[in-house]
């Protein structure tokens, strides 16, 4: 049993998880081929949503369960051989954006003490993660979270 490390950055909340099926073929009731559901893929990502929100619609809509099972790649790694990834990780634009939110909520309630904690605790995580991703080679060497300039990253 693999245990989680609860980080001293986050609330404190439980660490529940949904676990994936031991069975790693595809389903015998999947009618959709690989090359199908990359062409969808493709056709999503080209609409504008991220890999999570590709996964959400494929699951829900067209029933497939696991993509890396179909494809044999993550839809992350098929839109980067396609050349249609985003510049930055989707979990790293998704903390720049809240931060942003919360750096224009700052600029109408300069009292809100509890806010100013938050985005300290926000911009934290920012740069922790990036640089995650410049050891990883994900984001350039020089790439520098500003907050200044952070609303344009996510406009």
């Amino acid at each position: 049993m693999k245990l989680k490390r609860r980080s001293t950055n986050f609330p404190r909340k439980g660490i529940a998880q949904s676990a994936l099926p031991y069975k790693r073929s595809v389903p015998t009731w999947q009618k959709l081929t690989a090359d199908e559901v990359k062409e969808t893929i493709y056709k999503l990502s080209k609409k504008g949503l991220t890999p999570s929100q590709i996964g959400v619609i494929l699951r829900d809509s067209h029933g497939v369960n696991q993509i890396k099972h179909l494809t044999g790649t993550k839809i992350l790694r098929i839109l980067r051989a396609k050349g249609l990834a985003s510049k930055i990780p989707e979990d790293l634009y998704h903390l720049i954006k809240k931060a942003v939110a919360i750096r224009k909520h700052l600029e109408k309630n300069r009292q809100d003490k509890d806010s100013k904690y938050r985005l300290i605790l926000i911009e934290s995580r920012v740069h922790k993660l990036a640089r995650y991703y410049k050891t990883k080679s994900v984001l350039p060497p020089n790439w520098k979270y500003e907050s200044a300039t952070a609303s344009a990253l996510v406009a």
